[in-house]
């Protein structure tokens, strides 16, 4: 296929606000494309070259882009830019220049050709790699149409403002078979075990929806992780799945680890499948000198402690560990614990529909637990619990402990990447009181400081919750308190990086909660309430009374912020 009519795609996609129809048109393309062209173009419409966890970046602000297409229409840098303010978008500033002065070197481009010039350009690195990436995108900007040239500028940026999410992507390839979304489970499983949109997209076009029942999990390529149920007691834990095994729940980072021992390669991926290994070098060499398996997937939970006390520190105190910069100061200054909880795949083997009881026992075979301070990984304890009343005083002594709570986990419940269902159950002290919930909620929005905190450029900030049916977000606060300075500054910081020009396609939010600037759902807060109450204002029919941030959530994405059935389960 040619560019020029994906471009057509791409802006009957941007121009629909249902998705369900949005859900039919990708439906379309996909059948029009052969199976190398599909696991392309799914990249392109994410605003990448491949799947995010392999990190693999485009590298370009917004100033390099404006540079680019400067040098593309060989037009002046004041009158491009006055035009660019006067317009508001980048693309449809390109696209109107290109209209105006019709280039020599326009021609039609296959998306195959296309792709591997952006492939090229995101993996240029090092000395003069600016420089390229500049003439590249220029290159391009000359040989495509207008309509294309809209587009083109929005890749880079990884905001091509299509409006859905992967979960649409997934709905798509289940019409693209059969004309409705009923494939949209079995291809989702596969998804959630091997999370690359393009392969299994690949696999269905090339092979046929039957091949995704042999995936199973691969070294170095992350698994969604499984998310736990909530209980607010013993009692009701003990209902729902019996005699259970229970182990502390710790108050860290979330870490899936990938290990080869022959190559002593390890990377450890973050509940949102970014790759951090780097900022855990002393988890790196644990897991090296601690792991017995020769190839393996574990998870676990990475928490502070005070080196000379062997005290587990606040969560705050552990998030200073999530860094970019310094990272060996505070490896001295912060050490950190990893409690492995599972294990997901040994030496070729896939663990995931095994029950527990037999994960479990293969994981103490896998992992070498030291005793003492000195030990960096730590298979975590556990006691198989039959009444209630043993349940609460686990989760009793948890708290007083330091810890979050603890979580109970069905004996013979497999691990099922992605969802959340009772095979785990939380029974967390933020739980116990509905005065004390917490929701992390995706902030979506923000309104203009005024007063004091015009010098901060926020006042309020509307967030929300995931909507699994509709696939949206839907608000549930507007919080204009709370806050200190230190906070309100740090939050603006951390927005300024997904400022969008208008509402994305998948927010919910009625008229009176209408933002001055709008946020990419990007940010993940977790917001303590005073108790959660229906609403006709908010979107969700819910709203949080007397909402306060908590904390920032960075190792979440939006799509694992607290649901809307989820907050349903809350109210009165």
């Amino acid at each position: 296929m040619k560019f020029s009519k994906l471009s057509t795609y791409f802006k009957r996609i941007s121009d629909t606000s249902s998705r369900l129809e949005i859900t039919k048109i990708l439906s379309e393309l996909f059948r029009q494309l052969s199976f190398e062209e599909l696991e392309k173009v799914i990249y392109l419409l994410q605003g990448r070259v491949r799947p995010a966890y392999e990190g693999i970046d485009f590298g370009m602000a917004e100033r390099t882009i404006v540079k680019s297409s400067i040098l593309a229409l060989n037009i002046d840098k004041g009158y491009f830019e006055r035009e660019f303010k006067k317009i508001g978008d980048l693309g449809a500033t390109v696209e109107n220049f290109k209209k105006q002065y019709t280039s020599f070197e326009e021609r039609e481009m296959e998306i195959t050709e296309v792709y591997e010039v952006f492939f090229s350009l995101a993996t240029s690195q090092g000395a003069g790699s600016q420089e390229k990436k500049i003439s590249l995108l220029s290159q391009l900007i000359r040989q495509l149409d207008p309509l294309s040239s809209r587009f083109l500028v929005r890749i880079p940026t990884g905001n091509i403002r299509m409006g859905f999410s992967d979960m649409t992507v997934l709905d798509a390839y289940s019409w693209m078979i059969d004309g409705d979304k009923k494939l949209r489970p079995q291809i989702q499983a596969a998804y959630h075990v091997r999370p690359e949109l393009g392969y299994i997209g690949r696999l269905i076009k090339e092979k046929g929806v039957k091949e995704l029942n042999k995936i199973k999990p691969k070294i170095f390529t992350p698994i969604i992780m499984m998310r736990a149920e909530r209980l607010t007691s013993g009692s009701e834990i003990i209902k729902q799945i019996g005699p259970c095994l229970v182990e502390s729940k710790f108050d860290g980072f979330r870490l899936q680890i990938h290990f080869k021992k022959d190559t002593s390669e390890v990377k450890l991926f973050s509940r949102s499948l970014e790759d951090v290994t780097f900022m855990y070098p002393d988890i790196v060499t644990g897991i090296k000198k601690q792991v017995l398996a020769n190839e393996v997937i574990l998870e676990g939970e990475a928490i502070g402690f005070d080196p000379k006390t062997d005290q587990y520190l606040p969560f705050q105190e552990t998030v200073q560990r999530k860094r970019k910069y310094d990272i060996e100061e505070k490896v001295k200054e912060i050490p950190l614990r990893l409690f492995c909880f599972e294990l997901l795949y040994k030496d070729g083997e896939s663990y995931i529909d095994r029950p527990f009881i037999e994960r479990r026992g293969e994981l103490v075979k896998s992992v070498l637990s030291k005793q003492g301070s000195n030990r960096t990984i730590v298979v975590t304890d556990q006691k198989k619990v039959v009444e209630d009343r043993v349940l609460d005083e686990l989760f009793d002594k948890a708290v007083n402990d330091g810890l979050e709570g603890i979580m109970a986990k069905k004996i013979e419940g497999i691990y099922k990447p992605g969802a959340r269902e009772w095979n785990w159950i939380k029974y967390k002290k933020s739980y116990s009181s509905k005065v004390n919930d917490t929701i992390d909620c995706v902030v979506m929005g923000y309104d203009l400081g005024k007063g004091k905190r015009a010098d901060f450029g926020i006042g309020a900030f509307l967030v929300g919750v995931y909507d699994e049916d509709r696939d949206r977000f839907v608000t549930v606060a507007k919080i204009g308190t709370g806050l200190t300075d230190d906070e309100w500054r740090q939050l603006k910081a951390q927005i300024s990086n997904f400022k969008i020009q208008k509402k994305p396609e998948n927010y919910l939010v009625n008229k009176g909660m209408e933002c001055d600037a709008w946020i990419a759902p990007s940010i993940v807060v977790e917001i303590r309430a005073d108790e959660v109450t229906k609403s006709p204002v908010h979107t969700a029919g819910f709203a949080l009374r007397f909402p306060r941030l908590e904390r920032f959530r960075f190792d979440k994405k939006p799509e694992d912020a607290t649901t809307l059935k989820e907050v349903g389960l809350m109210t009165p």
